[in-house]
């Protein structure tokens, strides 16, 4: 068998490994895989498999479950440890309920019965390859936007990327990804051409710095400058300055920043002569500014050229829709950071990651995921979630959806995913004791998307406390 060197998602592209012995069925399946834009490759045994994915990486596996060297349910668990991130799509003739539930549990991303309507096999891959960009995009900017709230955030960054010379005031508690944003923002500002992105914690550079650090300083401006330098703001000219944390700068250096930002100009410590900056600004706070306002801590004309155009970054508990994403994103950095194999997250587990409130927002589910990750035997094929040091007690306890949950979602035959998700609905369901308003707001969804997905599962619909 000859195997290509073709990269996976090359230009937007995806590779898929078809393991079928049925030439007919293999053939179809492969015309299938290209009218989709993905590149197949087709082999007919468990070793040929075993060779291929040796060789190269896939992002979508078509697995028979009846091969002439052996089952594809025995070799499924070997498949999928060795291509952890890719889709398994399990194909049979011989349909079997319990099997099927197992390899759900175990990770199997979608089980299918021949004779396979193509229509349907169209469908599946479809569903695959929106997880794949999804993961891709994540890949990319360590950003998910499954959640209406970060959806609505992601449009305000794109409307504000339009109007290069506006400046942009992120806002948000603690951790919730406003440097990301930024980042993005740049992203979206400067798609066509390497423009610098230059990121100031403004409470991290000391007062009798802040001058010399943002705009430089000439030899001899003072004690210590033995050599000309340049400051951040020169070194972000054509691309974005990104200065986070600036409800921090204290009162008597703020107007430095008034003089940059209204007239673009600004003078190295020690020189008198003017030069412009031709970026963007970004700035970001934790802080109410207006509050700080009030007390006299934060000069109000400043507010008034920072919030030009201002985005609020929402918690993580109000966009519990993107954890399941952000969980798969950060165990794949975890585990390359720690070069060790990526486990996978129980349902259950997801259900209470997604339940709980996260007060230090994405910043610490990272520490839960690390924490766990380290704790987990290198081993073991699943995530063995550290429940004990969270600081509220009780924050992991068993989800209220596991005790009141009309049928228990892993014998709907549902994915880990849907499962999750089923549990979840009817726990949110259960503390707004069945107000489809509430338990709406409690999952950062609207009303009307969760009554969509009371048409998937109707019994959840009188869900009480």
């Amino acid at each position: 068998m000859t195997v290509s060197n073709h990269s996976p998602g090359t230009e937007g592209k995806f590779t898929c490994l078809i393991i079928e012995d049925d030439s007919s069925f293999a053939a179809m399946a492969a015309q299938v895989v290209r009218g989709e834009g993905g590149e197949p490759v087709l082999v007919s045994t468990i070793e040929a498999a075993r060779e291929a994915t040796a060789k190269r990486a896939f992002e979508l596996l078509l697995l028979d479950n009846h091969l002439p060297d052996g089952k594809g349910y025995d070799f499924f668990e070997q498949l999928s440890r060795g291509t952890p991130d890719a889709p398994v799509v399990m194909i049979t003739g011989a349909p079997d309920l319990q099997e099927a539930v197992a390899l759900t549990r175990n990770g199997l991303y979608e089980y299918l019965t021949k004779p396979v309507d193509v229509d349907a096999l169209v469908a599946c891959l479809q569903r695959a390859r929106t997880r794949l960009r999804a993961r891709d995009e994540g890949t990319k900017r360590n950003w998910f936007a499954e959640s209406p709230a970060m959806t609505e955030v992601i449009q305000q960054l794109r409307q504000a990327a339009k109007h290069a010379g506006s400046t942009v005031l992120l806002t948000g508690e603690t951790g919730v990804g406003k440097e990301l944003a930024a980042r993005l923002l740049h992203e979206l500002s400067f798609p066509d051409k390497a423009a610098p992105f230059i990121a100031v914690n403004a409470a991290a550079v000391p007062g009798d710095m802040f001058e010399s650090e943002l705009f430089g300083a000439e030899r001899g401006a003072f004690t210590g400058a033995d050599r000309k330098r340049s400051g951040l703001v020169a070194a972000a000219s054509g691309g974005t300055l990104f200065l986070d944390e600036i409800g921090e700068v204290p009162l008597n250096l703020q107007g430095k920043l008034l003089r940059l930002l209204e007239a673009r100009e600004y003078r190295a410590l020690g020189s008198v002569e003017t030069l412009s900056f031709n970026g963007r600004f970004v700035t970001a706070t934790n802080k109410q500014l207006s509050a700080e306002v009030k007390a006299g801590r934060f000069r109000e004309d400043l507010l008034y050229r920072l919030d030009v155009f201002s985005i609020e970054l929402p918690p993580l508990r109000k966009r519990r829709a993107d954890i399941p994403g952000l969980c798969e994103f950060m165990l794949s950095q975890l585990a390359a950071k720690y070069g060790r194999q990526k486990p996978l997250i129980k349902a259950e587990d997801l259900a209470a990651l997604s339940a709980y409130d996260f007060p230090g927002n994405v910043r610490e589910l990272r520490n839960v995921l690390e924490r766990s990750l380290l704790k987990t035997a290198e081993e073991s094929r699943w995530l063995g979630l550290d429940r004990n040091w969270l600081p509220r007690p009780g924050a992991f306890s068993t989800p209220v959806a596991e005790k009141s949950a009309a049928m228990p979602a892993i014998d709907r035959n549902l994915s880990a995913i849907e499962a999750q998700e089923y549990r979840l609905i009817a726990q949110m369901l259960a503390e707004a004791n069945g107000g489809i308003r509430r338990a709406a707001a409690k999952l950062g969804m609207s009303p009307q998307a969760l009554l969509r997905r009371l048409e998937k599962w109707p019994e959840l619909r009188g869900t009480k406390a």
